[in-house]
């Protein structure tokens, strides 16, 4: 009979006939059978079939398993052991068949049979242990059967296979801490040690390994295995083997249990740095990967990250240029936990050429890669002179597309790069030029809170200087920042820095939106006020405003001390033809005021800053060179004709010959704003004769009343509505075609106008002051100053007292801020 079954059920076709035929529910009854030939025959028969998957399933819809269990009780015969554990290994092979078998009671009896005299009855048992293992509830209640000591017997059988599936079953259970604690009590790690110390038993190392690697988590097991040598020898035999997989998997067995503190204190005292860096000349990708791992992880010692300065940078970044992309990620992300706070790494890596293949590395296909590459850059360019280098190799085109990623890791290493790499001008513009804000603003939008405040931390960078700021606010960062500023959850330390710094360095923009401008907030050449405008409104750029043709809208002005025009403009007549791209012409009355300050004033003006220098012989004039040139040669013909006509004759020679904007007629030369003569002899004149004044009281009222002159001088309160400045605006508008007016060709200016022009002096010469816009065209300064009673006191003063310069009607009075007559100045 037994000669008969085994040929019958050996063959696939054999199993699927007998399955076919009907003939498995039948042979379940004889598991049953009170004939022990018929009842052994059955199991055999089961032990063979049930590895045919349909049969399997079936057995599991008969319910048979309390049946087959029943065969390994201690009684039955041997082969009837041996072949009901196949039948078990090979339905434990499957989660129902595990389920089914740990339900009733199965784990129990294959335990016991690990002591069975037979090597079949051993394999098939710790075999379907093994299987059963994967679950967690098999391996608690494993634990509770004592089962660790019958598995370590296996150790010494004499059979490779039922040693191998002994140290997978240990390599599953001791990812349990009691497990561990089990294997300690009964001297397994010497039975491990031993195993790797065997040469003969090479083919066991990698799954021994694989055990020691969950002991070493276990800083008790851990202790022991130092304590009793056997970590010197793990080691040695890790660093000096030849098989990769070894090498592979002793570094993962550091690695793993290097996340402890303890443990990695004790790795550093063995000196473990030696052996992995041994590993990371290996030729072997994987050997290359786990070394690496194993380095990031041990390089939270400052003793190992010490150590990996002199010996391990030089080999990783060598491994930055492996063809392996988990090569370069690994080697990565070792050195970017290397370089973290800790700057002579930083500087190891970049003396071991490593900024040229990390940059590469940004264009990797794996994100883990770019992210740890981005960190040691970032890392890297936390110093100046590394920042530089890393400029000079083409970055900031190289981080376009890490900012253009999905992965919101990739997204905020890029943006902390931007931050960490955008520290000056040029870096900023090859970022703009490279096309790299535009997606830089769109990661304000993440949901993700980190790429959030990393984003913003670059944007803050980024919006260091106006040209910057104007761009940023342009592509939308402002109206972004402040919807983020309003979510609680949402907004961060840097969001709110990032929308204090657009503004505080977009005067003109946070102007319009605050209608205010504190003392620090310096007013610079190219500030223009364009009024008050409601959150969201855009703010059009000054170029598009000077381009635009006159309307009823409310003036525009200008702060300009710059003469950009080329050819340079002179000061032989102030107030003539200002640039806006189109023929301009200035009215007689404007002459006429311009005439009467060249007499006592006649100044000559060098171009960009403006500053002047005393030439009496030269009349001043807002022309160009080649204008003054001409005009000069004709003034012979002129002497002859009464003052009007050669009024009137100028007037017309102006508007033919007016200079045009740069830029019109020809669009590729640069655009430069409208120059300011008036506004330039102002700055020098305050300079000349204010600045030197040692009382800063005395400083504003000088001041006040300087600009209270050149704005019409002093209004009453009475006549304030025959003062007619709404008429001398309409004509600057219609003279110079434009909506945008300097605010040097004012002449009859009231509150915001006046303040406009004191705050923009008072910050060339140093006298600090803010700006705030009221309504009904008011606008005042106010400024800070000492008691005068209190100086010379000993003890803590008390803080300054803010006064409000008076401009209209009592030019260089100072009223104190919320008292009656500051309130009337400010309201009514």
């Amino acid at each position: 009979m037994h000669d008969f079954i085994l040929p019958v059920t050996s063959g696939e076709e054999n199993k699927a006939t007998l399955l076919e035929l009907g003939a498995v529910e039948p042979l379940t009854k004889l598991l049953t059978h009170e004939d022990k030939i018929v009842r052994r025959n059955a199991t055999m028969i089961f032990g063979i079939l049930a590895s045919n998957n349909d049969v399997k399933k079936l057995l599991r819809e008969l319910d048979v398993m309390n049946s087959i269990i029943a065969q390994l009780a201690p009684e039955e015969e041997v082969v009837i052991h041996e072949f009901a554990s196949l039948c078990l290994a090979n339905m434990s092979a499957e989660y129902t068949g595990k389920v089914q078998i740990f339900e009733h009671g199965g784990l129990e009896p294959l335990i016991r049979l690990l002591a069975s005299p037979d090597p079949d009855v051993k394999k098939n048992s710790i075999e379907c242990i093994y299987n059963l293992v994967q679950d967690f509830q098999c391996r608690a209640t494993l634990q509770d059967l004592n089962a660790v000591p019958p598995i370590l017997d296996l150790l010494k059988s004499e059979y490779p296979i039922i040693q191998l599936l002994a140290l997978k079953t240990l390599g599953v259970i001791t990812n349990d801490k009691e497990a561990r604690a089990m294997l300690r009590d009964n001297q397994g790690v010497d039975h491990l040690i031993k195993i790797l110390e065997t040469k003969e038993l090479n083919d066991l190392h990698i799954e021994a390994l694989s055990v020691i690697a969950n002991c070493l988590e276990d800083m008790d097991t851990l202790v022991l295995i130092q304590q009793t040598g056997g970590l010197k020898k793990l080691l040695s035999f890790a660093e000096n083997s030849t098989i990769p997989d070894i090498q592979k998997n002793a570094a993962k067995a550091i690695t793993k249990a290097a996340y402890d503190p303890e443990n990695r204190k004790l790795f550093h005292e063995q000196e473990v740095e030696k052996c992995l860096v041994a590993l990371l000349g290996s030729e072997n990708d994987g050997t290359k990967i786990a070394a690496s791992q194993a380095i990031s992880v041990m390089c939270e010692n400052s003793g190992s990250k010490e150590f990996f300065n002199n010996q391990g940078i030089p080999q990783l970044i060598q491994s930055l240029r492996s063809d392996s992309e988990e090569v370069r990620e690994a080697a990565a992300l070792a050195l970017a936990n290397l370089t973290t706070c800790n700057t002579a790494n930083a500087n190891a890596a970049a003396e071991a050429d490593g900024i040229d293949p990390l940059i590469n590395i940004l264009s990797s296909k794996r994100d883990g890669a770019i992210s740890n590459a981005a960190t040691v850059l970032a890392n890297m360019a936390m110093q100046e002179p590394l920042r530089v280098s890393i400029q000079n190799h083409d970055v900031m085109h190289a981080l376009i597309s890490p900012l253009h990623s999905a992965n919101t890791i990739v997204q905020s290493k890029a943006a902390l790069m931007v931050a960490a790499t955008a520290c000056d001008v040029e870096a900023r513009t090859e970022l703009r030029n490279s096309g790299g804000l535009e997606p830089l603003v769109e990661l304000l939008r993440s949901k993700n809170a980190e790429v959030r405040r990393h984003a913003s931390w670059a944007v803050m960078v980024c919006a260091n200087d106006e040209l910057m700021a104007v761009e940023l606010c342009r592509l939308g960062a402002l109206d972004i920042l402040e919807e983020v500023n309003l979510s609680v959850s949402r907004k961060n330390k840097f969001s709110e820095a990032a929308y204090n710094k657009l503004l505080n360095n977009y005067l003109s923009l946070k102007y319009s939106l605050t209608g205010y401008l504190s003392s620090s907030n310096i007013i610079s050449d190219g500030f223009y006020d364009y009024g008050q405008i409601n959150p969201g409104t855009k703010l059009l750029p000054l170029k598009d405003l000077c381009l635009q043709e006159p309307s009823d809208l409310r003036a525009v002005l200008l702060v300009n001390s710059k003469s950009d025009v080329s050819p340079p403009p002179s000061m032989e007549d102030k107030s003539s033809d200002i640039g806006y791209g189109r023929s301009i012409s200035s009215s007689s009355s404007l002459r006429r005021a311009s005439k009467e300050k060249t007499k006592t004033n006649s100044f000559h003006f060098s171009t960009g800053f403006g500053s002047p220098t005393e030439d009496k012989s030269e009349p001043t004039s807002g022309r160009n060179t080649a204008l003054s040139k001409s005009t000069t040669k004709e003034k012979g013909s002129r002497k002859g004709r009464g003052k009007k006509e050669e009024e009137k004759v100028k007037e017309e020679e102006e508007v033919a010959t007016a200079p045009k904007l740069a830029g019109e007629g020809s669009p590729d030369k640069e655009w430069y704003p409208p120059s300011d003569p008036d506004f330039c002899v102002y700055v020098y004149e305050v300079t000349k004769s204010i600045f030197p004044i040692t009382n800063i009281k005395e400083q504003i009222e000088a001041l006040a009343k300087y600009v209270a002159e050149k704005m019409g001088g002093k209004v009453s309160k009475e006549k304030l509505h025959d003062f007619s400045w709404e008429l001398h605006i309409s004509e600057l508008k219609f003279q110079l075609k434009s909506n945008v007016i300097p605010i040097g060709l004012i002449k009859k200016g009231i509150f915001y106008h006046r303040a406009l022009l004191f705050k923009a002096l008072a910050d060339k010469i140093g006298i600090g002051c803010s700006l705030v816009r009221g309504e009904y065209g008011r606008a005042w300064n106010e400024v800070k100053l000492m008691n005068e009673s209190r100086k010379g006191l000993i003890g803590a003063l008390p803080p300054p007292e803010v006064y409000i310069v008076d401009l209209m009607f009592h030019p260089g009075a100072l009223m104190k801020l919320r008292s009656k007559e500051a309130d009337l100045y400010r309201y009514l």
